[in-house]
């Protein structure tokens, strides 16, 4: 019931902030962005100003699936994104490339969060059944609950790392759209709210991976009582 509670919890926050992150999205897909151009543009034009030379923007199907693949080095934008010209395509494009720049320098916490990233791939396949048995198994084998305490504490830590991850490549990108000339001091405050909504959604992430952590660490303790 503790598990459930803690998971409806952050559901609810989640799916709150999701729906006004997509409404935002909505509704500055709406107002374009000087000159007509479209989030390719944008991300072409941010990682040549930024000195990236070596990356690529390429159109990806699906919503919402904007990402940095730092293994090929490609900038990967939605159909909406790619061909967008309104406020919320320039603002995560130009987030995507932040992630790129971060990348060619070298950005500490992205080097961390890739380093955890064959870890994390690891611990995720068999958390779940490791935890379900050391719960059933709390009272006569407690080492394969620690186990999978362990292995989600690895997911958390994760989850932590990628926030300045994050907020950093969004810091990026409001600072480079504010400089280019693509924004406007009306269309600017746009773009970093909608990026700030994103932002929340990383944070909800890890915070509900803290406190279901927490709640394991609980029943783990709770054994001896």
């Amino acid at each position: 019931m503790g598990y459930l509670l803690i998971f409806g919890v952050f559901m609810l926050i989640s799916w709150a902030v999701g729906a006004r992150l997509k409404s935002k999205f909505r509704a500055y897909s709406k107002i374009p962005v000087n000159y007509g151009i479209t989030g390719r543009d944008v991300a072409e034009r941010m990682l040549r100003e930024s000195g990236v030379s070596d990356v690529k923007v390429v159109s990806v199907q699906g919503e919402l699936t904007d990402h940095y693949n730092p293994a090929n080095k490609t900038v990967n934008l939605s159909p909406d994104v790619y061909h967008g010209r309104s406020i919320s395509a320039a603002a995560v494009a130009a987030h995507e490339c932040g992630h790129a720049v971060q990348h060619a320098t070298a950005y500490a916490w992205l080097q961390m969060r890739s380093k955890l990233v064959p870890v994390v791939s690891f611990s995720s396949r068999y958390v779940q059944w490791v935890l379900l048995g050391g719960i059933l198994m709390v009272n006569t084998f407690p080492q394969l609950l620690l186990a999978g305490i362990v292995l989600f504490a690895l997911t958390t830590l994760f989850s932590f790392v990628t926030l300045p991850v994050e907020i950093d490549a969004s810091r990026r990108a409001i600072a480079w759209l504010d400089g280019s000339g693509i924004t406007t001091n009306e269309t600017l405050p746009k773009a970093q709210e909608a990026l700030r909504l994103a932002a929340y959604t990383y944070v909800i992430a890890a915070l509900a991976s803290l406190a279901t952590l927490l709640y394991y660490i609980w029943i783990f303790m709770g054994r001896r009582n």
